[in-house]
């Protein structure tokens, strides 16, 4: 419902009852919807599929399940690959480092633990940049497992 822009009373009609001053043209009428920035209606509003994408890595397991829960993401495919994705390399982060990390310090050769751990944050900053550019990388056995999880392969 339309306002007075003199008194602030709602407006029925052409005419304020309140005051009697003429509703101008440029006031919409009930029920439009506001126009001015912003999303309009019928607009698709939020992130491209490879800024989401490249997203689901920047916290790793967090944000790949967070991009599997929420729904607009949650629909489409390469979101939910790089969300698979995701997840799987952090497991596969971890069970590889604990496994190293104890075969390491029984040989007694401690430095190579921290090369490993170098090479998995190197891995994760380029899957983070490659997706943000559209491609798309398959890593060997945790990409097949993520196409499958998604609905893609």
């Amino acid at each position: 419902m339309p306002f007075c822009a003199s008194c602030g009373a709602p407006v029925e009609g052409r005419f304020c009852a309140k005051c009697g001053t003429p509703l101008s043209a440029d006031v919409p009428p009930a029920g439009a919807p506001p126009l001015g920035p912003g999303p309009q209606p019928g607009s698709a509003a939020g992130l491209s599929d490879n800024a989401a994408g490249a997203l689901c890595y920047v916290c790793t397991i967090i944000t790949g399940i967070l991009f599997l829960v929420l729904a607009p993401y949650n629909s489409k495919k390469a979101v939910r690959f790089h969300a698979f994705q995701s997840i799987f390399l952090f497991v596969a982060w971890i069970v590889v480092v604990i496994a190293l990390n104890i075969l390491f310090r029984m040989m007694r050769i401690y430095f190579l633990s921290s090369l490993v751990e170098l090479a998995f944050v190197g891995l994760w900053i380029y899957m983070m940049v490659t997706t943000y550019q559209g491609k798309t990388v398959v890593l060997p056995v945790i990409g097949s497992l993520a196409q499958q999880q998604a609905g893609t392969a």
